[in-house]
């Protein structure tokens, strides 16, 4: 089993270079940590922090970034089932830790432990796992694909136990995770899903809707519920919005006389009022889709994601997805049972580095990687960006947005 022992804290570091801040990239920047706390982020001609002399810093301590380099925050990842051998759909410990340790070191410093749909008891096991593992600061919490969602959408979910909303289990499933459940993706046209979305609100659990063969009506209505809901419960401001679970993926396609839940997304994520996940790996989607619905809804209402499985940093070969075999080739993970795409293989640095090259401004891929996923979980005061007060959550890139090192809560995981 992976150990998670935690090396030494250094007091202070004073990273000098080019550092990527709420304002835009800095050029001549400093960042300045002391224990797991970002203590300053901007122009160095600016830093006056006492205690920060460099000169009295140890060696190590003082780190110059190379010129064509970047610190850029630690990025978020709201649908990932794993990676490097490791999963969260199979509930089992070693292989969950696995994942998360590859995926902290590949720069997801933050994520979510996406499952899958699978039986009644295999949810509630790796529920009370994974909210183990939040409490302990590895995860931010859990994403739930299903089991209510569309027997006609179901793509990668194993239709064996897909399940109309069953409020009895859901409360089960949310007692298990002990808070720990923090979205949750559905149908909205399955019966008693409105029942299901205002109890997830209720709960202060995030509703997505994803794998549903719905109308563009349906839809909307959902959303709009699930804001209502998420706003009485006293969320405020972006963290109080619904999302949308890999947009385009695990939906109709839209048809100019049948728009379906794609149009709808669209249209309520521009006005602010929910967040769509794109898998902009380029496999799931045309890179020219990804720029279009950038262009339409602003990246202030995008979440990059990868639905990266096991496979993810691995070779070409045969994996599992939950009880399902799955076999990758030429880095695409298909279904050995139907063809179908299961899931991702990119890293969220992967994502963004392929999201960029493809023409969306950095700026706006990096938006949709940090501030708009950090915002959905409520924790921008936490997470998601470089400046004072926040985790000390850090990567350091090359020109090409090549992964050089990475730092997550003041502590180097190279």
């Amino acid at each position: 089993m992976t150990e998670f022992t935690p090396a030494p804290i250094a007091t202070k570091y004073l990273l000098q270079g080019t550092v990527v801040t709420d304002s835009g990239i800095v050029e001549g920047g400093l960042l300045a940590i002391d224990g797991d706390r970002i203590v300053y982020a901007g122009r160095a001609d600016h830093f006056d922090e006492p205690g920060f002399d460099g000169a009295d810093l140890p060696a190590g301590q003082v780190i110059a970034v190379p010129a064509g380099h970047m610190m850029l925050p630690g990025l978020i990842d709201v649908h990932n089932h794993g990676g490097n051998g490791g999963d969260f759909p199979s509930g089992d410990e070693e292989l969950a830790r696995t994942a998360v340790d590859f995926l902290h070191r590949a720069g997801t410093t933050t994520l979510l432990a996406s499952m899958v749909t699978a039986a009644p008891e295999e949810l509630r096991r790796g529920i009370g796992l994974y909210a183990k593992m939040t409490a302990e600061g590895l995860l931010a919490g859990i994403h739930l694909e299903g089991p209510f969602l569309s027997h006609a959408r179901c793509g990668a979910q194993n239709p064996a136990f897909l399940l109309e909303p069953d409020l009895e289990l859901l409360g089960e499933l949310i007692a298990a995770g002990g808070g720990a459940i923090t979205t949750m993706s559905y149908a909205p046209e399955l019966p008693g899903a409105d029942e299901l979305v205002d109890m997830l609100t209720s709960h202060d659990i995030t509703p997505s809707v994803g794998h549903t063969d719905c109308d563009s009506a349906t839809a909307a209505e959902s959303l709009a519920q699930a804001r209502e809901g998420l706003d009485s419960t006293g969320f405020d401001g972006v963290s109080g919005r619904p999302t949308v679970t890999h947009l385009f993926n695990g939906m109709p396609p839209m048809h100019h006389r049948s728009p379906g839940p794609v149009a709808a997304c669209l249209r309520v994520a521009k006005t602010g009022n929910a967040a769509v996940e794109l898998v902009a790996d380029g496999t799931h989607l045309d890179f020219e889709t990804v720029k279009m619905v950038f262009e339409l809804v602003g990246a202030a209402n995008i979440i990059l994601v990868t639905d990266s499985m096991a496979a993810a940093g691995l070779a070409d070969g045969h994996y599992m997805l939950g009880p399902s075999a799955v076999t990758v080739t030429d880095g695409v993970a298909t279904l050995d049972a139907t063809g179908s795409i299961a899931g991702g293989t990119a890293t969220l640095l992967d994502v963004l580095r392929r999201t960029t090259a493809a023409g969306v401004p950095f700026s706006d891929a990096l938006t949709a990687a940090t501030t708009v996923p950090a915002g959905v979980l409520g924790l921008t005061d936490e997470v998601g960006s470089l400046r004072r007060g926040l985790r000390a959550d850090v990567l350091l890139v090359d020109a090409d947005l090549g992964l050089q090192r990475v730092m997550r809560a003041g502590q180097w995981l190279d």
